[in-house]
């Protein structure tokens, strides 16, 4: 995504915070237009009014909570306006779940996989229409390190994301539409925190910043890669976990505060 890019709209998902709030700052940076998602309406205002001061761009904000269907149906409907098209599409809005899942309310669990499974898919289903009329579009869906590793239903429906992603690139790159999944590892963001997990269970080399992430994300889809994985030593370790035994790559454990 170069400069050459700078008139179209990204569609940025879980927008105020974390990776979501770094993709809006790069792209904002790069002389995107943003629609930003976000349950928040006060910080969504907040963030929109410091990316249109920062960086001469429109930014539009919705107010909606992914697990909910009128909330997605609210993202689609803004999707699927062709007078206002959407180029990029930052799959991005997720949370995790700190405790197994036997232990978890089940309609968490179903929350969980809403939006991380059925959102994204939606939301694609909904940009590939006119992405693939206009025969130029990206969709860049935040996977993780976790989709290649034995780490419950987190990384269960990080898998899927991975597997649609390696599909969708293969299926619609031909037609000018490419899909990306982004795999980082464990990343300082409010992502942690809001789980309440103790980040201290990991050592500190294992921590990326949001601005590689997210740096070495847009690269990666603008190079057309299906699948990509910030970091070399997060590359190993995806490597590693191929050919060792699957107790081995289950990665350190969780734990609250």
């Amino acid at each position: 995504m170069t400069a050459s890019d700078s008139k179209t709209t990204a569609l940025i998902t879980g927008a105020t915070a974390g990776l979501g709030a770094e993709f809006a700052r790069q792209l904002g940076e790069q002389g995107h237009h943003l629609v930003l998602v976000a349950r928040d309406s006060g910080r969504l205002a907040a963030k929109a009014h410091e990316l249109e001061n920062n960086y001469s761009i429109d930014v539009e904000v919705i107010a909606a909570d992914l697990t909910d269907d009128a909330g997605v149906a609210a993202v689609v409907e803004r999707l699927s306006d062709e007078a206002r098209p959407v180029e990029i599409l930052v799959n991005n809005a997720g949370f995790g779940l700190l405790r197994s899942f036997e232990e978890n309310d089940i309609e968490d669990e179903k929350a969980h996989l809403k939006l991380l499974v059925e959102t994204p898919m939606v939301l694609s289903h909904a940009a590939l229409k006119g992405m693939l009329r206009r025969r130029s579009g990206k969709i860049v869906n935040v996977a993780s390190v976790a989709a290649f590793l034995p780490r419950g239903t987190y990384s269960a429906a990080k898998g899927w994301l991975v597997a649609f992603s390696r599909w969708a690139n293969l299926a619609y790159s031909p037609q000018g539409v490419t899909v990306t999944a982004v795999c980082p590892g464990l990343t300082h963001t409010e992502f942690h925190d809001r789980m309440e997990m103790d980040k201290s269970v990991a050592p500190q080399w294992m921590w990326l910043k949001p601005d590689r992430v997210v740096r070495e994300a847009l690269a990666a889809s603008g190079h057309g890669r299906a699948v990509w994985i910030p970091s070399k030593r997060y590359r190993f370790i995806v490597a590693a976990a191929q050919v060792l035994p699957a107790r081995l790559t289950t990665g350190p454990p969780r734990r609250s505060k």
